[in-house]
């Protein structure tokens, strides 16, 4: 009888667990309807400056974040840190930033660049 009981109060908390997650994942996707119109946002040096970049217009930007100069292109609705000078290179690794909520960092910059909804 105890193993029911066990069993039953498990299967009661995968269920709400299932339920909160299938919530959570209706508002996200009502909050980033297909279509929605995304840009860069580059956040930096020790002020948190903010600069946007549309991505319907293919460009590259130089932007001195105080410790360096970094380069962000943006390209067929996507963006990217290229050609970094910082001694790591390790931003550049990151690609091709074309989706909301996909960021990439270069400390040594203090440059931080995000895809976010257009505002």
């Amino acid at each position: 009888m105890k193993q029911h009981s066990k069993l039953f109060v498990n299967l009661i908390f995968a269920a709400v667990i299932l339920a909160a997650a299938g919530i959570l994942f209706a508002l996200r996707a009502a909050h980033t309807t297909p279509g929605s119109t995304l840009e860069a946002e580059l956040i930096y040096g020790d002020a948190n400056t903010v600069q946007k970049f549309s991505l319907d217009k293919d460009a590259t930007y130089d932007v001195d974040t105080g410790t360096y100069t970094v380069h962000i292109e943006v390209k067929d609705g996507a963006a990217r840190f290229v050609d970094s000078p910082c001694p790591d290179h390790i931003c550049e690794g990151y690609g091709w930033l074309s989706a909301e909520d996909q960021s990439a960092t270069c400390l040594p910059a203090r440059a931080v660049l995000t895809i976010v909804p257009l505002s």
